[in-house]
């Protein structure tokens, strides 16, 4: 096997993927990791930021020795990650001094709403794109520097460091500490009308501007891998939070050009060029790719918060599949989930409802209901979460989209995706390797290192699709009207119920 190859990183919630490509951006070598969630509190997502690194430099050697790829014909490495979840680390050390906050934490929920009450959610909003969520960096920054001891102090003088999981993967990689728009862009504390920390947002959250990465373009340079980490000496140019990855893999360089990745959650993005659209439907306005001398392109996105996760939660939390992949046999084996709704707000809902009081609901359960029926259900309600925010972006852009591309894990499954097509009416069109976030990682760091020479020859690159026509549905109204019926059960739960966590039983004494 001889050329340059492009090595990519991708640290996702589950699991951390490297995965290296050619010239041509085929895929020629991967290898593949989970990595654990803990949830120490209803509404806490905690991970281990260690395991991240080791995980990483463990699949990096296995993806080279799997595909035979000498190490010293790796060109360069990309990096794409987890947006929104939080590390902070000793400079001296490199050791985290807590667990990394994951994007899906709800901790912060009741700061946010006291931001709320307190009128500051415009101001904020207009200036970084987003409302006040606990999806966002930045409470989670203020809760660290609340509950760490002396971390404030520290922070100040500059002996911790804070990050998204990208800062965290190039200060173990590299050495440096940096970040790039698509992830400062999400953090809370990003103005993305100059490009840089915004000092009234630090003020508010109470961030130390000394903590905080050096903001870089995504197509650019980041230093050089350590050779005691990874086992070779590479330059790392390319930086994408996974979803702006995800679009850049379709090429969707064109204002106006959509996708879907269907992962732990469901993202959609359209490119809105250099025009920063301020939705008024409940989506974000984001940074979508940055250039070295051609300005940052800006996304609007649609974020939802579980969908694979769903089939996830289905296998581990419940058992009633063994593998995500019978999914797709049981939906297809029954005509339909005879009412059944799943609304998985396991972690509260997304856009564009923006609920973190909002959880998990299966309603419609008769004693006829099965695990075909919860297996389908559960496929369902990623179609629907996705049809709400196609509805909402065509409402913001005023346009209506004539296809819809998609992306991840999920986008496997065929009958999702011709259930989509059916619900939104328009063809879903599915690339022939749906992990489409590496790719890319992979097309930003192939432009940094020259493998490419602009934007056009990547958008050159040949590409296989599979297109799903929709089909007529003449029930398609009474089951979208179904699913309204049943997000209006989730909403909102916590907010009137509270979290009805039972008192301990009271089993009596104890036999000696």
């Amino acid at each position: 096997m001889n050329g340059a190859f492009i090595a990519v990183v991708d640290l996702g919630t589950t699991g951390v993927r490297c995965a290296v490509f050619d010239e041509r951006a085929q895929l020629v070598a991967s290898a593949y990791r989970e990595i654990g969630l803990t949830f120490p509190s209803p509404g806490w997502v905690e991970q281990d930021p260690a395991e991240m690194v080791a995980s990483t430099a463990a699949v990096f050697r296995e993806a080279l020795g799997h595909g035979s790829v000498p190490a010293g014909e790796i060109m360069v490495v990309g990096v794409t990650n987890q947006r929104e979840t939080v590390v902070a680390w000793d400079r001296g050390s490199g050791k985290a001094v807590y667990p990394a906050i994951v994007w899906q934490d709800r901790r912060t929920a009741d700061r946010c709403s006291e931001l709320k009450a307190a009128g500051e959610e415009d101001w904020v909003r207009a200036r970084t794109g987003l409302p006040l969520d606990p999806y966002f960096s930045a409470t989670k920054l203020t809760w660290l520097f609340g509950h760490v001891p002396g971390l404030r102090e520290k922070a100040e003088r500059g002996d911790v460091l804070v990050g998204t999981v990208d800062s965290w993967l190039l200060w173990n990689l590299a050495g440096v500490h940096a970040t790039d728009p698509t992830n400062a862009s999400r953090t809370l504390l990003y103005d993305i009308h100059t490009g840089a920390w915004d000092d009234e947002l630090l003020d508010l959250f109470g961030v130390p501007r000394s903590c905080l990465p050096e903001v870089r373009p995504s197509v650019s340079a980041f230093g050089s891998t350590r050779a005691d980490l990874l086992g070779v000496e590479r330059p790392v140019a390319g930086v994408l939070g996974d979803q702006q990855a995800a679009l850049f893999g379709h090429a969707a360089f064109e204002p106006g050009e959509t996708k879907v990745t269907w992962g732990t959650g469901a993202f959609l993005l359209m490119n809105t060029g250099g025009t920063i659209v301020q939705s008024r439907h409940g989506l974000l306005a984001t940074a979508a790719y940055a250039v070295p001398d051609g300005g940052v392109r800006y996304a609007l996105e649609g974020a939802v918060f579980v969908a694979g996760a769903a089939v996830q939660w289905l296998r581990d939390g419940l058992g009633v599949i063994s593998d995500a992949a019978e999914t797709e046999a049981l939906a297809q084996g029954i005509s339909s989930t005879d009412g059944v709704y799943f609304v998985p707000a396991l972690t509260g809902l997304g856009a564009p409802h923006w609920d973190p009081n909002a959880r998990g609901t299966i309603v419609g359960l008769t004693r006829g209901t099965g695990r075909a029926h919860l297996a389908r259900a559960a496929l369902e309600a990623i179609a629907y979460q996705t049809h709400d925010l196609v509805r909402a972006m065509e409402a913001d852009a005023g346009l209506t989209l004539p296809e819809l591309r998609v992306d991840g894990g999920a986008a496997g499954n065929a009958f999702l995706c011709q259930f989509q097509a059916d619900i939104l009416g328009i063809s879903v069109v599915r690339p022939e390797m749906v992990e489409t976030t590496s790719l890319g990682a992979a097309l930003a760091a192939g432009l940094s290192a020259g493998i490419w020479p602009d934007l056009a020859a990547v958008r050159a690159l040949p590409r296989s699709l599979t297109r799903f026509s929709p089909q007529e549905t003449p029930y398609r109204s009474q089951l979208l009207d179904g699913w309204r019926c049943a997000v209006d059960r989730a909403r909102g739960w916590t907010a009137s119920h509270g979290s009805h966590r039972a008192p301990p039983l009271d089993r009596g004494p104890s036999p000696s």
